[in-house]
């Protein structure tokens, strides 16, 4: 038996962007919908130790801070091991980054209040 050479065709397949069109279909919403409760928005870390050192009588440090946030439900940590040095690092991030807009004031060695303005 004589052997056959095996010849191979390469195919050259060409595209053509041809638009497509697609049909839509407006649905008109059900009456019976009730609307949405809406829920409270969480505080950050940040709004809620000023809000706390908006109603303290003097500087506090960010374990305090945490403390008084926990306590008033204003902000938790989300199972961090460690939230006031978080904390103490956001609060020196924001006096830095705005300078004499920033809504916090380094008073003393740790502690904290709110700039007057």
């Amino acid at each position: 038996m004589a052997k056959k050479k095996a010849t191979t065709k390469k195919a050259t397949a060409t595209s053509t962007n041809a638009t497509t069109t697609k049909k839509t279909t407006v649905t008109e919403p059900k009456a019976t919908t009730k609307p949405k409760p809406t829920a409270k928005k969480k505080l950050s870390m940040l709004d809620a130790a000023a809000k706390v050192l908006s109603k303290a009588s003097e500087p506090m440090n960010s374990k305090a801070l945490i403390t008084a946030m926990a306590e008033q439900k204003l902000w938790t940590s989300p199972n961090g091991k460690t939230p006031h040095n978080t904390l103490y690092a956001a609060l020196l991030r924001e006096i830095n980054t705005k300078g004499n807009d920033a809504r916090f004031v380094k008073v003393d060695k740790g502690l904290f209040t709110l700039a007057s303005k």
